[in-house]
């Protein structure tokens, strides 16, 4: 099943802003990837990337005084049925667990071990470790907590939603850990999306949602106690030890969003024109222009748009691939340009979809 995955969030920043975002899907989905979620930001910013301790893919921009739009569109190649249920039945003592998963033990900013080890050992100790003591706990959560969006806070913790018995997914995931990791289960936290594939129509907005995952039976197994039944189409963004570990974005000064737009959903396998379009900074000069490769899959055609620092006073350009490459000058930009179009040839090539992006030939 092809499954488009994207966002589009906008904000107003009081000054400029220097932002840490966590908008991309999880490497571990590469091979799924069709269609690569490349950040897009309108005005152009330069954007640096790095990966954290977790393995997350990480995005540094500054964003300017005003209103900010990111945004990006994917395409995956994900299985058409519902996914497969956890399997580990049995757990393994703390003392053998492997050395990566001991931080998953730990109590954390959201999940207090300490105010719910009782209240797991109480409820969870006498049955067998593994899948059914997960389940259990993931079946107890789900009953346990009403799901409200009116009730949504982002300060609430684990021990909070147990007694509020109210929240959002990310509360449902919380309070789930808590209980895991006092009964020596390692558990980590987990976001991304979640499409409603297979599943009765619904007029609920999408929105990124949040599940966790449980080391027993010896590997990283998947449980999700907001939704408690398996779903087609859940694509891992990022993981850590819990919501504050991965953010959806970090912004280090006054900042209001003020338009929140997400998307996943199944495209028809012949529907060429919903493939999303791309944007990709192909490269950033020292006094702030910027030069971006703009494929748009529904006109079949590949562009360059130049985008002026402020200062300057210019306006932004765009230019047909060939025609930017055939005036090509002594600046490094030409060249970046170029290796950035290669780049994307190779991925629309590996697509198979019918896609002319710019044909050149060097002298």
């Amino acid at each position: 099943m092809k499954l488009r995955v994207g966002y589009e969030l906008v904000y107003d920043c009081g000054q400029p802003t220097p932002m840490m975002l966590m908008l991309n899907t999880h490497h571990s989905r590469a091979e799924d990837v069709l269609s690569p979620d490349i950040l897009r930001t309108d005005p152009p910013v330069p954007v640096r990337q790095y990966r954290d301790g977790f393995g997350n893919l990480c995005s540094r921009i500054v964003a300017p005084q005003g209103r900010i739009t990111l945004s990006t569109e994917a395409l995956l190649d994900v299985p058409g049925e519902h996914e497969a249920m956890a399997v580990g039945d049995w757990q393994q003592p703390a003392e053998e667990l492997p050395d990566d998963t001991l931080v998953f033990l730990l109590g954390s900013r959201y999940c207090e071990t300490d105010l719910l080890s009782n209240t797991a050992w109480q409820r969870f100790g006498h049955l067998p470790g593994g899948l059914r003591r997960v389940q259990a706990i993931c079946d107890w959560v789900h009953d346990h907590i009403v799901f409200s969006y009116a009730d949504a806070r982002p300060t609430r913790t684990a021990w909070e939603a147990y007694n509020e018995r109210s929240g959002v997914c990310r509360d449902y995931a919380h309070l789930a850990m808590t209980l895991c990791r006092a009964l020596n289960i390692p558990a980590r936290y987990c976001t991304g999306y979640i499409s409603d594939a297979n599943l009765p129509p619904t007029d609920a907005p999408m929105d990124f949602c949040a599940w966790f995952e449980a080391y027993i039976g010896g590997k990283w197994e998947t449980f999700d106690p907001r939704n408690n039944a398996p779903r087609t189409g859940r694509v891992l963004m990022a993981r850590g030890r819990d919501a504050a570990d991965i953010a959806i974005s970090n912004n280090f000064g006054s900042t209001t969003l003020i338009k929140f737009r997400v998307v996943c959903e199944p495209v028809e396998e012949t529907d060429h024109a919903a493939m999303p379009s791309s944007a990709e900074v192909a490269y950033a000069s020292s006094n702030g222009d910027v030069w971006q490769v703009i494929r748009d899959p529904s006109a079949g055609r590949t562009s360059v748009r130049h985008v002026p620092n402020g200062p300057s006073g210019g306006c932004a350009k765009e230019f047909g691939a060939d025609e930017f490459l055939a005036a090509a000058g002594p600046g490094p930009e030409y060249a970046a340009v170029r290796r950035c179009i290669e780049k994307v040839a190779e991925r629309v090539s590996d697509m198979g979809f019918p896609d002319r992006l710019v044909e050149w030939h060097d002298d």
